[in-house]
């Protein structure tokens, strides 16, 4: 693992994000449980720990510094990305992650205990069947629908004064999206691939 955590290193610096020890260690723990439990529950197509660092954990970080202090979902979280990597670096962010599988929420329970992960709460239910009794600043997702079906599944959940943030590979281009959505260029180590978030205000 001294790879991986060279590459976590030398990317959060890139990405002006200064981890400590305790996060590196725990995003290592994250990776290596992501591994062990994808053989039985197909959690990643990426299964060498030295890309699931730069595609995942990396790519995860690469959002932060858009991330705001006001309670935010992430919708389809599938194994906890970006999530819980997000909790890791912002332990007093109160976060949510909701998937419709069952079994990637069973990872997720499981990594929330392992880590001691408590500002996550994991909701097992679809996106638009879930109404708590409050709302969230903050609707986040990667790899989850198209621009126009995520405003419209997730509406109900965004607070009035509420923001978007939405992961996008280079097909956003093709979608259509509202007038003021501002697009920002993420950060991917050795440029790997092209990554975009689509930063939306309600």
């Amino acid at each position: 693992m001294d790879s991986v955590e060279q590459i976590l290193w030398s990317g959060s610096k890139q990405i002006n994000i200064e981890l400590n020890s305790e996060q590196i260690k725990k995003l290592l723990n994250y990776l290596q449980l992501l591994i062990k439990w994808n053989n039985t529950y197909n959690l990643t197509a990426i299964t060498e720990p030295d890309l699931i660092a730069k595609k995942h954990l990396l790519d995860s970080i690469s959002i932060i510094n858009y991330i705001n202090d006001k309670k935010l979902i992430d919708v389809g979280s599938g194994a906890g990305l970006p999530s819980f990597i997000i909790a890791i670096i912002k332990p007093d962010l109160a976060i949510t992650a909701i998937d419709s599988s069952a079994k990637k929420c069973n990872f997720m329970i499981f990594v929330k205990a392992h880590l001691n992960l408590y500002n996550v709460n994991i909701v097992n239910n679809r996106v638009e069947n879930y109404y708590p009794d409050f709302c969230f600043g903050q609707v986040l997702s990667r790899a989850f629908a198209s621009v126009e079906d995520t405003l419209k599944l997730t509406n109900h959940l965004l607070c009035d004064n509420g923001k978007y943030l939405l992961m996008k590979g280079d097909n956003f281009k093709k979608e259509s999206m509202p007038d003021q959505t501002k697009i920002h260029k993420l950060f991917t180590f050795d440029n790997l691939y092209s990554r975009f978030l689509l930063e939306i205000n309600k």
